[in-house]
């Protein structure tokens, strides 16, 4: 999925402001996304408000990411390394934003089972390229610190909005059964046992989302058995990258 530098400076800030602008329809849309939120809920329904609070800060980050992208330049050899690196993932990056702009469209007409396609293709393209394409983080380069943070907060949120979207897609009110439970538990230790502190922070973040979403709208159990997975998974990402 490779593209040339002058396609990934236009595609990439393209990308962000069609997907900018259609959060922005969701927020003040009737009815909005929350409203949708609210009218359908299941056993991974995390609290709405964890959602916002990443939104906001991932935004500054890819807008910085995007004028690094459009300020390197690739005829200078300290500056070209950083550089592929950003336009490598630039595509991967489109399409997570095309499909999440997508996603809103669909979300807030309620037509859940066609939001979650795109839900499933974003969140299935960051993660493919968090764990198969992206290079190393050089950590003494900001360029490439910022391009492993905006790919791997993309890919860490992504998890999130696949099991939300998922659940209320198909099991709308319905309580996790002991499946459920155990494909969760399993499912974020798999990712934490090969993510950085990083993604890992962010699937710990996930978990608290559901945790605290949980207590509202399911069972005080479940709820507790998800702020024990977010413990566990944080303990996974900090025992292997001490390890590592």
């Amino acid at each position: 999925m490779g593209v040339s530098l002058s396609t990934a400076r236009y595609l990439a800030p393209a990308s962000f402001i069609f997907d900018f602008a259609a959060q922005q329809y969701g927020l003040n849309s009737k009815p909005n996304m929350l409203d949708i939120h609210n009218r359908n809920l299941s056993f991974w329904s995390p609290q709405p408000y964890f959602i916002g609070a990443f939104f906001t800060p991932q935004q500054f980050f890819q807008v910085a990411w995007l004028y690094r992208l459009w300020k390197l330049s690739p005829n200078k050899p300290n500056e070209k390394k950083e550089l592929d690196e950003m336009v490598r993932y630039a595509p991967y990056y489109a399409v997570g934003n095309l499909c999440i702009g997508t996603w809103m469209i669909f979300w807030n007409t309620e037509q859940l089972k066609i939001a979650n396609i795109f839900v499933w293709v974003n969140s299935l393209t960051q993660l493919f390229y968090c764990f198969t394409q992206l290079q190393p983080m050089n950590t003494k380069s900001w360029d490439s610190i910022l391009t492993h943070v905006v790919a791997k907060s993309f890919a860490g949120i992504g998890v999130l909005d696949l099991v939300h979207n998922t659940s209320v897609a198909y099991f709308k009110d319905a309580a996790p059964s002991t499946a459920i439970k155990a494909i969760t538990g399993l499912g974020f230790a798999g990712l934490a046992a090969g993510s950085d502190w990083i993604l890992g922070g962010c699937l710990v973040y996930d978990l608290i989302a559901l945790s605290v979403g949980q207590s509202i709208y399911g069972s005080s159990s479940w709820s507790q058995m998800l702020g024990g997975f977010a413990v566990g998974t944080a303990a996974i990402v900090g025992l292997r990258n001490y390890i590592k």
